[in-house]
């Protein structure tokens, strides 16, 4: 019996193109719920050079061989593909996206697809103090820097061995290379650095950057963690309230998770990011390529879409494109967590967040 495209099962599943609709290529995707999906968030490798908490389990990780990643052309592919679907910003994650070989070159060569406007990334910071200034060169717009804590035994704790001089000297330097502007995230675990926010958004105070707050979230490998640790975002505001005064609401870009306020007199900005107590579905304009080439259609839930057997049989820019489009077009409302459903897929550094 010939099976419906759309109650297929999707995870993990690749759609021939004759199994799926023909979409018009004349206008921008958009999915079911008439959210234009423009935004990429592009694995680079699911390899890491911190092991931080929240993002990965202490004992028992494995990663995909390196002949199921995607090469630099099949990604680039996926890239001119998603571009002609109406796709406009990428952002680089992992692991850690650094990691990938000839990164600077694979940069120039995403920034050159027409169609993409901007690129970022978000790093861990420990080897940019050497590639920011080639990378801005390359054409990355900006980056987003992983700090947790300002403590460095804490530093060290959070993300396993990670090294906090090196990561500061990553953040300068790509502020000096102009990687603007800067956005510095901490995912905040009660028990571990919730004693720092205060200290933490005191940053935005001295400098023109943004700092995010962001919910630990119930990953396959932490979600025992998340169940224990999370914090809402109205607790973060009334304790950082309670030291600097009443927060102003900064201007709201509908498509940002951040929800974004501005100590008053600070340079910088606040960004507090709830996905899990205050879910910001309804605006979604995102989805996420997996290392391994699956298309993952909603962080918190299991659907996928995969990309790259179609790639490896052969299929071309135009094919890959209407599978996109196909994913678009089946993505999911919003998450399940709270009706208990759980994602058990992925792990964080598989996914990049």
């Amino acid at each position: 019996m010939e099976r419906d495209p759309i109650k297929a099962t999707i995870p993990l599943t690749f759609f021939e193109p004759r199994e799926i609709p023909t979409y018009a290529t004349d206008e921008p995707a958009r999915d079911s719920f008439g959210r234009r999906i423009d935004y990429l968030r592009v694995s680079l490798t699911d390899r890491c050079n911190m092991r931080c908490v929240y993002c990965m389990p202490a004992l028992g990780m494995q990663f995909a061989p390196r002949p199921e990643l995607l090469t630099n052309d099949e990604l680039l592919l996926v890239i001119q593909a998603a571009a002609a679907a109406g796709f406009r910003k990428l952002r680089l994650t992992g692991g850690e996206p650094t990691l990938r070989q000839d990164i600077v070159e694979l940069i120039a060569a995403m920034k050159a697809v027409p169609g993409i406007e901007h690129v970022a990334m978000t790093t861990n910071a420990l080897r940019l103090r050497r590639l920011a200034g080639p990378l801005k060169e390359a054409g990355l717009d900006r980056v987003n820097v992983s700090i947790d804590s300002l403590d460095p035994a804490k530093f060290r704790q959070m993300t396993r061995g990670g090294n906090l001089d090196e990561v500061w000297a990553g953040i300068q330097a790509a502020d000096e290379a102009g990687l603007h502007p800067i956005k510095l995230n901490a995912v905040i675990v009660r028990g571990m650095n919730d004693d720092e926010v205060v200290q933490l958004a005191a940053l935005t105070t001295r400098h023109p950057w943004e700092f995010r707050f962001i919910e630990v979230m119930p990953l396959t490998g932490v979600a025992g963690l998340a169940e224990e640790g999370v914090i809402s975002t109205a607790e973060l505001i009334a304790r950082i309230e309670a030291h600097f005064g009443a927060l102003t609401p900064y201007g709201q870009d509908p498509a940002d998770p951040a929800r974004r306020y501005r100590i008053p007199g600070a340079p910088g900005k606040l960004g507090f990011i709830s996905a899990v107590t205050d879910p910001f579905c309804a605006t979604c304009n995102r989805m996420r390529l997996t290392a391994d080439g699956r298309l993952h259609l909603c962080l918190l839930r299991d659907d996928e879409v995969d990309l790259r057997s179609a790639i490896r049989d052969g299929a071309t820019v135009a094919a890959i494109e209407q599978i996109v489009r196909h994913a678009v077009q089946i993505k999911p409302w919003g998450h399940g967590l709270p009706e208990g459903v759980l994602p058990t897929v992925r792990g964080m550094s598989q996914l990049g967040g």
